[in-house]
C-alpha cells in the first residue's frame, strides 16, 4: 500500500510543474522520488525534438554521457516497446513476458544494467499532451526494489514528470502566448514547432531568419517588428528563452499575430519611420530608399498627422515604444530590448 510519506513526495513532484526552472525543478523531482523509493540512480531524459535523440535533464549518478548512450542502445530494444505501451511502468522485478523474453535473461540486462551492480530497475515512458517526450528510469542494487506498489507510485507521476520533461512545454506558458499566434523556437540546430500554435510563417522568409539571427547576436531579449507575408502583415515578437529546459535555454521564442499596419501607415511609410527612428536625416533616407528628399519630406508629413504626433522625435519615440518597427538584420542591434523583458 502507498503510504502517506509517498503521497506526500507525489503531490509536490506535481507541484514542481509550476516552477520556471525546469531544470531544477526536474532534479528536484528525482530527490523527491530518491526519498518516496529505493533509489541508488536514477535519470530523467527528454526527447530533443530536433534530433530525436533522449537527453538527460537530470540525474543521480548516472553522468550524462553514460544515461544518454544507455537510452540510445535501449530504444531499439523489445523491451523498450513494453515501456511505451505500458500504464504501469515495468520493472526487473515485475517484468512482462511479451516481449519474447524476460529482461532479465536479454543481453541489455546482462550487459549494461547487472555490470553496473544494478539488480532491479523500473523505466516509465513520459508524455505530455499526447505526445512522447521523454523517459524515467529508476535502479536500485538490491532486488524486489520495485514492485506494484512502487510501479503505480511512479505511474502516478509520470504526468508531471512529463511536464517537466518536454522541452517545448514551458515557452508558450511563460510567455502567454495568445491561442491564434503563430510560434517556434529557434535554435542552432534548427526549428521547432510548439504545441497547439501553428508554424510562424514569417519564418519562411529569408531575410527574416537573417534577422532571427541578428537578434541572437546582440545578447538582447526581446525585439518587437512588423513584417509582411504576402500582401498580410504581422507583428513578431522574438524573445530569448531565459528559463526553461536545458535544452532550449539559449533558443529564441519567436511569435507572430495578424494585424493591420498600425495608425494606417503604408509599407513605405513604416519604412521611412524606421530609418528616422535609426536617426538619419531625410537627405540619408532619401538616399537609402533612392527617393527625392521631397518625397520623403512628404512621407514624413503624412506618418506625423496619422500616428498624431507633433514632431519627427515623438514619432520616432512611439515607433520604439510600440515595436512600429521593420528594421534590417543589420540594424536590428538598435531596437532590441535588453533587460526586464525574459
Amino acid at each position: 500500500m502507498i503510504s502517506h510519506h509517498q503521497l506526500a513526495a507525489a503531490a509536490r513532484i506535481g507541484m514542481l510543474t509550476r516552477e520556471r526552472d525546469t531544470t531544477s525543478a526536474c532534479a528536484q523531482a528525482l530527490c523527491e522520488l530518491a526519498a518516496a523509493l529505493p533509489l541508488d540512480a536514477a535519470t530523467l531524459l527528454a526527447i530533443d525534438p530536433l534530433s530525436g535523440a533522449h537527453v538527460q535533464v537530470a540525474g543521480v549518478g548516472y553522468e550524462p554521457g553514460d544515461a544518454e548512450a544507455l537510452a540510445a542502445e535501449f530504444v531499439g530494444t523489445p523491451w523498450y516497446d513494453n515501456v511505451v505501451r505500458q500504464e504501469l511502468p515495468p520493472s526487473i522485478t515485475e517484468d512482462a513476458e511479451d516481449a519474447g523474453q524476460r529482461f532479465r535473461h536479454g543481453w541489455f540486462y546482462a550487459e549494461r544494467v547487472r555490470p553496473a551492480g544494478f539488480r532491479d530497475g523500473v523505466t516509465g515512458a513520459l508524455r505530455h499532451e499526447g505526445r512522447l517526450v521523454g523517459l524515467v528510469h529508476l535502479a536500485a542494487e538490491g532486488t524486489n526494489a520495485y514492485g506494484t506498489e512502487a510501479r503505480r507510485l511512479l505511474a502516478s507521476v509520470l504526468p508531471a514528470l512529463g511536464a517537466l520533461a518536454d522541452p517545448t512545454a514551458r515557452p508558450a506558458e511563460l510567455y502567454d502566448l495568445p491561442a491564434e499566434a503563430g510560434a517556434n523556437l529557434v535554435t542552432d540546430g534548427g526549428v521547432v514547432d510548439l504545441p497547439g500554435h501553428r508554424p510562424a510563417q514569417v519564418l519562411a522568409d529569408d531575410d527574416f531568419a537573417c534577422l532571427v539571427r541578428a537578434f541572437e547576436h546582440t545578447g538582447g531579449q526581446r525585439l518587437r517588428v512588423l513584417w509582411p507575408v504576402g500582401r498580410e502583415w504581422r507583428r513578431v515578437v522574438l524573445r530569448r528563452c531565459a528559463v526553461g529546459s536545458a535544452l532550449i535555454r539559449r533558443a529564441v521564442v519567436v511569435h507572430e499575430v495578424p494585424m493591420e499596419l498600425p495608425y494606417g501607415l503604408s509599407p513605405r511609410e513604416l519604412e521611412v519611420l524606421t530609418r528616422a527612428a535609426m536617426g538619419q536625416t531625410n537627405q540619408a533616407i532619401a538616399q537609402a530608399l533612392y527617393l527625392s528628399p521631397r518625397t520623403v519630406h512628404s512621407h514624413v508629413e503624412h506618418l506625423l498627422r496619422k500616428t498624431g504626433c507633433a514632431s519627427r522625435a515623438q514619432a520616432t519615440a512611439l515607433a520604439v515604444r510600440d515595436g512600429v518597427l521593420r528594421p534590417a538584420p543589420e540594424d536590428v542591434s538598435r531596437f532590441v530590448e535588453r533587460q526586464g523583458c525574459a
